[in-house]
């Protein structure tokens, strides 16, 4: 994996737009797991979080045989910064864990709208107040504008609501403040250049395994194997797709993208979820659907572009004192850019 400090920005923004895509996927494969499976969230993300796990240390090791050099111990990553280390790991538990819950109390499509729609509104405000980054009307417009494509595409759904829809908004809510918590700490990392993004990854997911064992085991940890071949499939790619390589995508790029630009981008899954609705489940779009996807994608196109000429700008831009809306008030950013 490319390292961070060299990713050109539109990379990074396509790095987070591929890890979206692949957590579009995550909530109908966890809902398919409910009814094969017989076991409940927390169970799905442990197996998701132990597999995923699994595949990142093999890809670490790896690593470490071609590449010994440049490849970071996972010793040293934790002992330089455990306590990021510890964050990351119980912040994604919580909030993977939550969405599966929202996902089986309000559906696929009111969770991950929900989740996904509050998630930029929470990384904004928690960005402009922890990292200092400035959005400006222009990016506000955007997000809105995201949210707004979120608020109709749930509108417009066809899609069933769950047992316990109230319920289920509320876990989609805890599972937004996770991922804002997530994203807002692997941002600040990677602008600090605080460590290799892979490797903070192996050790988040290692922390969040742990935290997710004993909450599994009294729901039911063994999942049934009436049809072992189909179960089996279904955890090796929950914990391959949306989980080792989406997160080490969303990771790396987190380094060269901020973090509103990065919660809006990943807005693309839900239009994943409704491109699998439309092929899988037989779903159609009708006219507000199509606005709402209109509006999403304006709002990930128009931020990807306004992160690049943001950076060109700074770029070009000498001295400590110019100050154009970016975040070349940061010393740390200016030696990045």
């Amino acid at each position: 994996m490319q390292s961070s400090s060299a990713l050109p920005v539109r990379q990074g923004v396509l790095y987070v737009a591929i890890a979206a895509t692949a957590w579009g996927t995550g909530g109908a494969v966890a809902a398919e797991l409910y009814d094969v499976g017989g076991i409940g969230p927390i169970s799905v993300s442990f197996w998701r979080f132990l597999t995923g796990l699994g595949l990142l240390l093999a890809a670490h090791l790896v690593r470490r045989s071609r590449r010994p050099e440049t490849a970071l111990s996972l010793r040293a990553t934790f002992a330089a910064n455990p306590r990021r280390a510890l964050i990351t790991g119980f912040g994604l538990a919580v909030y993977q864990t939550a969405y599966f819950a929202s996902v089986q109390q309000a559906g696929l499509t009111v969770a991950t709208v929900v989740t996904l729609g509050s998630g930029p509104v929470l990384v904004a405000v928690g960005a402009r107040l922890t990292l200092g980054e400035r959005t400006g009307v222009a990016g506000t417009a955007a997000v809105a504008s995201g949210v707004a494509g979120l608020v109709l595409l749930m509108g417009g759904a066809d899609g069933s609501t769950g047992p316990a829809p109230l319920l289920g908004i509320g876990y989609a809510l805890l599972s937004a403040v996770g991922y804002a918590g997530v994203t807002l700490l692997g941002r600040f990392s990677g602008r600090e250049n605080t460590g290799g993004a892979f490797e903070s990854t192996v050790t988040g997911f290692a922390v969040g395994t742990v935290c997710l064992l004993p909450m599994a085991l009294p729901e039911g940890l063994l999942p049934d194997m009436e049809r072992p071949a189909w179960t089996l499939g279904l955890i090796l790619y929950v914990g391959a797709v949306p989980t080792a390589l989406a997160y080490t995508l969303f990771f790396v790029g987190l380094g060269v993208v901020r973090a509103t630009t990065a919660s809006v981008v990943a807005l693309v899954e839900p239009l994943t979820a409704a491109v699998i609705g439309i092929l899988v489940f037989g779903e159609r779009l009708n006219a507000i659907v199509l606005t709402g996807t209109a509006l999403l994608m304006f709002a990930v196109l128009f931020l990807a572009a306004d992160e690049g000429s943001g950076r060109a700008a700074s770029r070009r831009t000498p001295g400590p004192g110019a100050d154009h809306g970016q975040r070349t008030s940061h010393p740390a950013m200016r030696t990045r850019d």
